[in-house]
């Protein structure tokens, strides 16, 4: 995969979340886009961290969450006790993973793979030389482009 950098195969449209929105807003967000997780974002586009599923899930893991966490149990959370209503008004600067792992436009693919390997992690936020972010990189994409470099 030798010479290809991020910037040229990361996603360009980003689905990010404000570090203000709440859990609810950040599971609708997921659920919506058909997304395990997004980088979260302040006003002027500085990366914060990254809000996942994972997060949702491990941050109050005590909550009784149905078993199937989907749309159905996000539209109408008022229904669920009062512990679950208040845990999806909590804001998702709260919950998210703070201490993330970061590429550059011109971050070799090949450390994309070592970090996401090493980290364990399924995307990375890539970010300008202003550190605004300008995409992502998630396994999929890394495993597109290995396809396409084969062709």
């Amino acid at each position: 995969m030798g010479d290809i950098v991020a910037a040229d195969i990361m996603n360009k449209k980003v689905v990010t979340i404000n570090k203000d929105r709440t859990v609810g807003e950040l599971a609708t967000i997921l659920i919506k886009n058909k997304v395990s997780g997004v980088p979260v974002v302040d006003d002027e586009k500085n990366i914060l961290g990254i809000a996942t599923e994972a997060d949702i899930i491990i941050k109050e893991s005590n909550l009784p969450f149905p078993l199937s966490f989907d749309y159905t149990f996000v539209k109408n959370y008022d229904s669920y006790t009062k512990t679950k209503k208040e845990y999806l008004e909590t804001k998702v600067e709260e919950i998210m993973t703070k201490n993330i792992k970061i590429a550059n436009m011109d971050t070799p693919i090949e450390k994309v793979v070592n970090i996401m390997i090493n980290n364990n992690i399924n995307r990375i936020p890539v970010v300008d030389q202003h550190n605004k972010l300008v995409g992502i990189i998630t396994r999929a994409d890394i495993i597109e482009s290995m396809i396409k470099k084969s062709k």
